[in-house]
């Protein structure tokens, strides 16, 4: 004899009058925000595969006037072949886009990983002034960074680093206090049983860090190694004060030497700008689960 289960429906609760209005006002603002992100990166697309004239005419259309036989890439074309000066080896882009991976990945790795054991240490690790010591890090974030720049600056050139990488570069390896905040926030959520065990294991605070705080924390670094290469990627101040060599440029001192040359030309320029933001829109449609994970169990107990 089989024993029959009576499902019992479940009524739905119906919305009061208040929370459909809040409803509609969430995604009345959360349309009109998308919207506000999409209609300008849109019209940048439209506008880099048209001809020169049509891009540069009053009256803006989605599409060129042939339709879809109408795009025109020459646009990209002419970025990808533009050079900065005659005896130049790779085109002005190619070369700043090069230079700046090879600026922002090596302090984008060595600065998370020293914010990564500094928060370690901040949230596992007792030592005297601990608190202190931390209070002070989290204050020179209320420092604006304008403050620092002439020192920063004149500190740089006496020492020779003025028109190279190296300020760009060496600063960020050091670490961040932003970075070492929301690390120590997450590490602070992993039991702290489990480093117990391992030092009973014998294991050292080395030992400790690579075999279970950093397998744990794979989401949370690299959701700050993406905002580190991001912030790295679009910094224009930087490279715009240290580097006056044309094949020292990043690409965002590129776009715009690039920009000054085909001014008239808009849907050059667009077409630069639309190859500047793919990379960054690769990364994150590849990364964006580890990067929402990484946010959202920050300060939570694993």
């Amino acid at each position: 004899m089989t024993d029959t289960v009576n499902y019992i429906p479940v009524k739905k609760k119906k919305l009061s009058t208040s929370e459909i209005i809040e409803k509609i006002s969430v995604y009345t603002f959360l349309i009109i925000f998308t919207l506000w992100i999409l209609v300008p990166f849109s019209i940048i697309i439209a506008t880099s595969v048209k001809n020169w004239r049509e891009a540069a005419s009053l009256g803006f259309t989605w599409l060129p006037k042939g339709g879809i036989k109408g795009f025109d890439f020459s646009g990209y074309k002419e970025v990808l072949s533009y050079k900065a000066s005659a005896d130049a080896v790779l085109p002005t882009v190619i070369r700043g886009f090069l230079n700046t991976l090879l600026y922002v990945i090596p302090p984008t790795v060595v600065g998370l990983f020293t914010s990564s054991i500094s928060a370690y240490a901040f949230a596992k690790i007792k030592f005297k002034h601990k608190d202190l010591l931390f209070s002070l890090l989290i204050g020179t974030m209320m420092i604006p960074g304008t403050i620092m720049l002439t020192p920063s600056y004149m500190i740089y050139d006496m020492i020779g680093w003025t028109d190279t990488p190296l300020p760009l570069m060496i600063p960020g390896m050091f670490g961040a206090a932003a970075c070492v905040f929301f690390m120590r926030q997450f590490f602070s959520g992993i039991p702290d049983s489990l480093i117990e065990a391992a030092k009973l294991d014998g294991m050292g605070y080395w030992g400790i860090f690579f075999s279970i705080i950093a397998p744990l924390a794979v989401p949370a670094l690299l959701a700050q190694g993406i905002l580190g290469f991001i912030g790295g990627y679009n910094d224009y101040f930087g490279p715009y004060i240290y580097l006056q060599t044309p094949d020292l440029y990043t690409l965002q001192i590129a776009l715009r030497s690039f920009s000054g040359t085909y001014s008239s030309k808009f849907n050059v320029v667009m077409a630069g700008t639309v190859m500047a933001i793919i990379p960054t829109l690769i990364i994150y449609i590849f990364a964006q689960k580890y990067f929402i994970e990484g946010i959202a169990t920050s300060g939570m107990k694993l």
